[in-house]
C-alpha cells in the first residue's frame, strides 16, 4: 500500500475483511487491526518508505502479522522507548507487545527495509 496515512484505515478495513472471512472472533480481530495500525503506523513515521506491506498468516492457535517497509536513514530494530506508557506518542510498540504473545522485527528479504512481526492468540471457527 501506499506510505501514507490515508492508508492505515484502509490497511484495518482489509485485515477486518480478512479475518471475517476466516471466522475470527471479534476480540482476535479488535487487537490485530490495533496491532496493524500501529506496526503500520511505525513504518510511516520511522522510515522513509514509499510502499509498506502487510501480511496475514494462521497458524494453529496463532495469526502472525507481518508489516514491511522499505527502510530509512536509521534502519534500527524498533524498540520500546523507556517512559513511552505516561506519553500521547510512543505507546504503539507497548500495545504491541501487551496484545501479542511475542514480537520482533528482521531485515526484509528484499535487503532494504524491515519486517516487523507480531504473534497474537487465535480463536475462531476457521482452521487453515
Amino acid at each position: 500500500m501506499p506510505a501514507r496515512r490515508t492508508s492505515v484505515p484502509e490497511a484495518r478495513r482489509r485485515v477486518s475483511a480478512l479475518l471475517s472471512e476466516w471466522g475470527a472472533d471479534q476480540q482476535v480481530r479488535d487487537d490485530v487491526e490495533l496491532v496493524v495500525s500501529e506496526l503500520f503506523t511505525n513504518a510511516l513515521r520511522h522510515t522513509d518508505s514509499e510502499k509498506v506491506g502487510c501480511e496475514l498468516a494462521l497458524s494453529g492457535a496463532h495469526i502472525r502479522i507481518e508489516v514491511t517497509d522499505q527502510g530509512g536513514p536509521e534502519n534500527s530494530a524498533p524498540h520500546v522507548q523507556p517512559g513511552s506508557v505516561d506519553k500521547e506518542c510512543g505507546r504503539g510498540l507497548f500495545l504491541v507487545g501487551a496484545l501479542s504473545d511475542s514480537w520482533g522485527s528482521r531485515p526484509a528479504d528484499s535487503g532494504g527495509g524491515r519486517v516487523v512481526w507480531a504473534d497474537l492468540p487465535y480463536t475462531g471457527t476457521a482452521a487453515l
